[in-house]
C-alpha cells in the first residue's frame, strides 16, 4: 500500500450488501428474447461501417445475422476468429466511438444496434458451454517467447498456437490478463471473467504461461532470443507519470492504477481503504474508473479534475456521463499546482484556472485522498542494452509489429504502432505480429527446402 489508513482513509465504509450492489455487473447479459430483438434492428449492411470502425475487423453483420437465426456457435466463431478476446472487448470497448458509433442506425432513430451486448451474448454462451471452436494445427517445432500476458500477448499467443507453433508467455504477475485482470474497473468485468477467458484461450493447446517472471530481473531479451525462434514484446506501459510538485509524497497520495489494481486483487472490495473526500487528477479512462470506484467504495465526495476541456479528454463521452451519474463531480480547465498537507497527510489540492477574462485564479479542493491518473510510460528495463529503437518513449515498429531486431516483434501499448491505446487495438497488434512471425517462418522453410 502506498498510504496508511487514517481517520479519513478507511475500509468497510459500506455494508457487504451495499458493496455487492455497487460492484454488480454494470451491463448485465442479454437474455435470448432481448438478443433476438436487438439483432432484428441490424440492416446487415454490405459495406458495413461498423466493421471498418472495429480495429479487429469482426464481421459484425454476419455474427448478428447468426444470432438472429439462433446460430450462437456460428456467431461466436465469427467473433473469436477475428478477436480471441471478444468477450472482454464486448465488456470494455468504447463501442460508442467504434462500431456502435459508426452504425447507420444512428442516422435513422439515433440509437445504434447494441453490437457490444450482442457480441457478449454470443461469446458468453460459447464459453459457458465449453464449445470447441478452433483446432490447433500440427506442431511445427517452432517456439516463440511472448513477454507479457496482457491482451496483445494473449492474442499473439493464440494465433501462433493455432498455426501449430509452441508459445511460452512470461509474465510478472500471479495471474494472466494484464490490463484485463488488473487495470479495469471491477464493475465492468465481474465473476472472474478475465481468468475464465484466459483459460478458454489457452485451451487450444500449445501455450504455456510462466508467472512471476519479470523482464530485466528474471530473464533478459538476449537470452530469450537465443532460446526461441522469435520474441514478441507485449510489456505494456508499467511506469506512471508523476506530478513533480510539492506534496506528492504525502500520505494519501497514490497512483490511480495502483488503486484500481488493489480493488481488482482484493477478495473482498470492502477491505480496500478509501478516503471520504477523493480528488482524481486526470481525464482518461483510468481516471474515470478510479473516481467511480472511489464513490462505490463509500467516498462521500469525489472530484475528477482535468487541466483542459472535456473535448480534449481521452475518456469518451459515455465514460464521462457514467462518472457524473455515479457520484463524480467533473472540474475542467484546472491545473494542479501543489498538494497541501498537515502532519504528513494530504489535506487538499491547489489548482489554477484561467478565467473568462483571461486572468489566473487559484482555488483549493479539500481531500484526504488524491489519485493520480496522468498517464503511463514504458519501463525499458531489460530492453535498454538491446538495439531497439524507441519512438516517442515507445518501441518503434513497422506495420507488422517488427522492431529493429530481426527476430523481435512488439505490440500493444508498449509499441508505437499508430493505433489507439485500447484493449481491442492491443488484440489487433498481437494478431498482426503473429501473422508476420508465421509468414517469416514459412519463408525460412521455403529457403531451407
Amino acid at each position: 500500500m502506498a498510504f496508511k489508513q487514517t481517520g479519513d482513509i478507511a475500509a468497510q465504509r459500506l455494508s457487504p450488501e451495499q458493496l455487492s450492489c455497487e460492484f454488480s455487473d454494470v451491463s448485465p447479459l442479454l437474455d435470448a428474447s432481448a438478443a433476438a430483438a436487438a439483432a432484428s434492428r441490424c440492416h446487415y449492411c454490405y459495406d458495413a461501417p461498423c466493421v471498418n470502425a472495429c480495429p479487429t475487423q469482426i464481421d459484425i453483420p454476419s455474427f448478428i445475422r447468426k444470432i438472429g437465426n439462433g446460430n450462437l456457435k456460428g456467431a461466436a466463431v465469427d467473433i473469436l476468429s477475428a478477436n480471441p478476446l471478444g468477450g472482454m472487448c464486448a465488456r470494455v470497448c468504447p463501442t460508442e466511438i467504434l462500431c456502435e458509433g459508426a452504425c447507420v442506425r444512428n442516422h435513422q432513430d439515433a440509437k445504434p444496434v447494441a453490437i457490444g451486448a450482442l457480441q457478449r451474448h454470443a461469446t458468453d454462451w460459447a464459453m459457458a458451454r465449453g464449445e470447441v471452436l478452433f483446432e490447433r494445427a500440427a506442431d511445427t517445432g517452432r517456439h516463440i517467447a511472448v513477454i507479457g500476458a496482457g491482451p496483445a500477448g494473449l492474442a499473439c499467443a493464440h494465433r501462433l498456437a493455432l498455426a501449430g507453433h509452441r508459445v511460452t508467455i512470461y509474465d510478472a504477475h500471479e495471474k494472466a490478463g494484464g490490463l484485463n485482470e488488473y487495470g479495469i474497473a471491477a464493475y465492468k468485468t465481474v465473476d472472474d471473467f478475465a481468468q475464465r477467458e484466459v483459460a478458454w484461450l489457452c485451451s487450444v493447446g500449445g501455450i504455456e504461461i510462466r508467472h512471476g517472471v519479470e523482464l530485466g530481473r528474471d530473464i533478459d531479451l538476449a537470452t530469450l532470443r537465443k532460446q526461441h525462434d522469435a520474441v514478441f514484446l507485449a510489456v505494456g506501459l508499467t511506469g506512471v507519470r508523476t506530478l513533480a510538485m510539492e506534496g506528492e509524497d504525502l500520505n494519501g497520495v497514490l497512483n490511480a492504477v495502483d488503486f484500481i489494481e488493489q480493488i481488482r486483487s482484493a477478495s473482498d472490495v470492502g477491505t480496500v481503504p478509501v478516503g471520504r473526500r477523493v480528488v482524481v487528477i486526470g481525464g482518461g479512462n483510468t481516471a474515470v474508473d478510479a473516481a467511480v470506484q472511489s464513490h462505490k467504495l463509500g467516498a462521500t465526495s469525489v472530484t475528477m479534475v482535468y487541466r483542459r476541456g472535456v473535448e480534449a479528454m481521452s475518456a469518451t463521452w459515455a465514460e464521462r456521463d457514467f462518472a457524473q451519474t455515479n457520484g463524480v463531480t467533473l472540474a475542467t480547465h484546472a491545473t494542479p499546482m501543489r498538494l497541501l498537507g498537515t502532519d504528513g497527510v494530504v489535506s487538499g489540492v491547489e489548482f489554477e484556472r484561467t478565467t473568462s477574462e483571461g486572468s489566473q485564479e487559484r482555488f483549493v479542493i479539500e481531500a484526504d485522498m488524491v489519485l493520480k491518473a496522468i498517464g503511463q510510460t514504458l519501463v525499458a528495463v531489460g530492453l535498454e542494452r538491446e538495439l531497439l529503437t524507441l519512438d516517442g518513449g515507445r518501441i518503434a515498429v513497422d506495420g507488422e509489429g517488427r522492431t529493429s531486431l530481426p527476430d523481435v516483434w512488439a505490440g500493444g501499448d508498449c509499441a508505437a504502432s499508430g493505433g489507439i491505446d485500447l484493449t481491442v487495438q492491443a488484440v489487433q497488434d498481437g494478431k498482426v505480429a503473429a501473422a508476420a512471425i508465421d509468414a517469416q517462418f514459412a519463408r525460412t522453410a521455403i529457403k531451407a527446402a
